[in-house]
This record gives C-alpha cells, structure tokens and sequence, in this order.
C-alpha cells in the first residue's frame, strides 16, 4: 500500500478518511479475482465472523465456512458445548443448506417460530425421514396458529440427488418456478435444501475446509484460568484455528499464555490480540502467535475510546502492524472498524490476510439471538460488547453472585443495542456478497488478481469529511 502523495498530516487515519486510486489494470473481471488468503486458516474469502455471542454460533458457523470464511466461536461458551458446535458444523454438507424440519402433525406456530432461522423462509415437513411438502411463511397467513403443517403445506415438491450439478439445479428450479428443493439420498432421506441463489453461490464461492474435507471453524480463549488445558481439549475437539483474545493484548499474562499454548505444538494456527503498535505485534509473534489481531476501540459495540481515551485510528494501527508482521513472517487479521465494503478492502491493501466483523452480521437471519419486531414493524436483533456488564455476567455465570456482581461494577462496552435486520440484505450470504462484490471490483480497479498483489498496488489518498461525503449515494433526492 502506498500513499499518491506524501501526507505532512499530524493525524493518524480510519477507514473513512482515505481513499482508492485506480490504476490501470488487466484484470477485466470480478471473476478473475482470487480472494483466498495464506495465513494458514483456509479461507477463501477474507471474511471472519468475530467471537461474539450475538453473531458467532453454529448457524452463523455453518453459512460462513461455505462461502469461505470463518467463524470464531466465543470463548465464554462451554467447552462441551463448543465440541457439540464444532461437531454439527463438521458434518454439514459443503453445498447443500441444512434445513429446518418438522413432522406433519407440528403446528403453523411450530413453523413461524423456525422459518426466520433460515434466509429462503421455508420448512421441510417430514414423515420417516422423507421429505412430503413445504410450508412457508405465506402458507401461514390467515391460518390458526393450532393447525397442523400437513393441513397447509404444498406437497408439490421438485426433489434433487445429492449429487446434483448446482447449475443444473438452478435452470431445473427456475424452469419449474421454484425458489427452493429438498435434496434427498438414494433412500429418499432428506439431506438439505437448495436454493437458487445458492445454486448460483456454489459456482462462485469455494467453501473453507479442512484436510478431510469439513467446513473449518475457529475457537476464542481467554488468558484467566488453565489456558494449557482449554486449548489441548479444542485441538481434541478438531477445532481448525485457535484464538487467544482479551482486550488489552500487549501485557505479561497474554504473552505467557501464547507461550504456554505455542509450546504444545498443536499444528494449528494461533491467533493473538489485540494490538495496535508494530511492538505489539513483534512481542506476541516472537512469543509463538502465527497470527495478530490489530485493533482497539474501533468497534461498533466498544466504548473502550470514549471510556479510557485508549486506542488508535485503525488504518493507521494496520499499516505499521501489518508492516512488522510481515517482516516477522506472521499475518495480521483487521478487527473492528468496518461498516462498508470498502473498509474491508482497505483493511486488506493496508495489509491484512482477514477483516474481522462482528455487529454488521447480528442483524442477519443467522446470527444466534432472537428477532425482535420494533414499533413500526422493523425486524431487529440484539447486540452488545463483550467486555459490557452483560458480555461479564454471563461469562462468570459460575462465580459467586458476589463476585459476579463486583466484576460488572465497571462496565465497558454497550450492553443493550439494535442491529436492525436489512430487508435487502436479511441473510449471512446476501451480505458475503455484498462484501465480496465491492473487494472484487476494488481489485480490478487496483489492477490486482490477488490479495498480495492487492497490497503491493494499491494507491491510496487522503480525503477530508466533504470527499468523503462526496463519494456517498444520495438515495433520495437532494
């Protein structure tokens, strides 16, 4: 990443106050772009899903990694629990969506309760394993919620093998005037959906997977307690990325903890953070860490800025880490901060292998919290910081109601707000690609087909507020 010219500027950069050049390039098209990354955790697309509990479950999991991303599951989560997830989304399959099933006698208010669990808006009603009818939420409309699903479901249903080519389930569905299908094995059994956006995803995206072929997921912990031990139990566990996270990550204790977990050996990378100076980055990587998590404050739920006056724009905090990562020979992954496609390409030319995002995916269908209606009917779901009071009461839930209470004395970060789910965007998928198609284009733009070519390209200028505003889509009117 170079600047087109030589900034005198006293201050330090966001995201927000530079911008793109375009260069000549041969790179035609979106498609000839190669987003994976070499960090070593297999993505595809430089997307990770941050260790929230409001984003980051098994759902959220299982979508992500078959685009080609990656999950890091919250390290306040209990460790059977944690094996369970990593389990069910090792055994999802690589194209098809898992879909969400009930018999026919379970009622229409069984199937509204689900069918906002999944983007295509659609129950497979089941007999013996065999799917029989849909139901969808317009097939609910008008209807008692006691009525049983056999009573209103459609039974006329266009069914795939497993082995179905996606192209040719696309033009079968889209001949047929259907958005979705069962997709069954040879005994009939019910194995997935497809749908035809996601007919058309399987041609476009390359899932995330491991070296026996399962979708990849990641794991978050702490730096209290017997680190050694949490992290032998997730590599027994199968997990495929290990992340060693606390807020403040240039200290003693997050260093003996890399230490300790490096010292096991577990042929995995390990990722450590947060950090925002180049003597961050050297001391976590000389401790053992593979990977370094840049950023402090950025984030949308994070207060740390406003509350302690401690952290750093996150451009700036990129470029000089991701500048000593390199010469180190480790990564860095981006963490917080992003809010437009454009953020996530920056976060890349300024030297990242990944973009972390955590609150711009609690608003989508697959995130773990419920969805909530507000007064005027808008569907939304509930973020919050995981250094807040409720992020702490709910990691601490074993301790003393003393001791629970004392530790959310002194809250940091928002423990109650609104991520409103986009009716244009509703899904994990339509915002991957939203993502996906603005990185894409910003590369042939750059000329680049790939991510360290990207980096070593990419021109960049600085803006004021009005260039900035300039470059924003008026949508109505002026």
């Amino acid at each position: 990443m170079k600047f087109i010219s030589k900034s005198d500027s006293p201050f330090e950069f966001t995201y927000d106050d530079v911008f793109l050049v375009p260069s000549r390039s041969k790179v035609s098209s979106r498609y000839d772009v190669d987003l994976a990354t070499l960090d070593g955790t297999g993505t595809t697309i430089p997307l990770i899903i941050a260790n929230m509990t409001a984003v980051a479950g098994r759902r959220m999991a299982e979508v992500v990694a078959r685009r080609g991303g990656l999950v890091v599951i919250p390290q306040d989560i209990p460790i059977d629990v944690v094996g369970e997830v990593i389990k069910w989304v090792k055994g999802r399959h690589l194209i098809h969506d898992t879909p969400l099933t009930l018999s026919p006698s379970s009622t229409v208010g069984e199937g509204l309760s689900l069918i906002n669990k999944r983007t295509h808006g659609a129950v497979v009603v089941v007999d013996k394993g065999e799917p029989i009818g849909i139901v969808t939420e317009s097939d609910c409309e008008g209807v008692d919620r006691f009525t049983q699903l056999k009573d209103v479901m459609s039974a006329d249903l266009l069914m795939f093998e497993e082995d179905i080519d996606p192209k040719d389930a696309f033009e079968r569905l889209r001949e047929d005037r259907h958005k979705l299908a069962p997709v069954v094995d040879a005994n009939n059994s019910l194995i997935g959906v497809l749908t035809r956006k996601g007919a058309l995803r399987a041609t476009l995206y390359a899932p995330n997977v491991d070296k026996k072929g399962r979708l990849r997921i990641a794991s978050a912990i702490g730096i209290n307690g017997d680190v050694v031990r949490y992290a032998r139990e997730l590599s027994e566990l199968e997990v495929d990325t290990l992340v060693i996270d606390t807020a403040h990550g240039h200290q003693d204790k997050m260093l003996s903890a890399i230490e300790k977990v490096a010292a096991l050996g577990l042929q995995i990378p390990l990722v450590a953070g947060n950090v925002v100076t180049s003597s961050g980055v050297r001391d976590l990587v000389n401790a053992g860490a593979n990977i370094v998590k840049v950023g402090v404050g950025p984030g949308a739920m994070c207060t740390t800025r406003m509350m302690t006056g401690v952290g750093r724009p996150q451009l700036s905090a990129l470029i000089e880490c991701s500048e000593e990562a390199h010469r180190l020979g480790a990564h860095i992954w981006a963490d917080g901060g992003v809010k437009y496609p454009r953020d996530v390409a920056l976060a890349l030319a300024a030297g990242a292998s990944n973009v972390m995002i955590g609150s711009w995916f609690v608003g989508t269908f697959e995130s773990p919290g419920d969805l909530h209606k507000d007064s005027s009917g808008r569907l939304y779901k509930e973020s919050f910081g995981m250094a807040s009071a409720r992020a702490v009461k709910n990691r601490t839930a074993s301790e003393s109601s003393f001791e629970r209470a004392r530790k959310t004395i002194f809250e940091e970060g928002i423990s109650k707000g609104r991520i409103y789910n986009d009716p244009e965007r509703p899904g994990a998928e339509d915002l991957i690609d939203h993502i996906v198609a603005g990185v894409r284009s910003a590369f042939t733009y750059t000329g680049a087909s790939a991510i360290a070519e990207f980096q070593e390209k990419a021109l960049v200028g600085i803006q004021s507020s009005a260039g900035f505003k300039e470059g924003r889509p008026v949508q109505q009117g002026w």
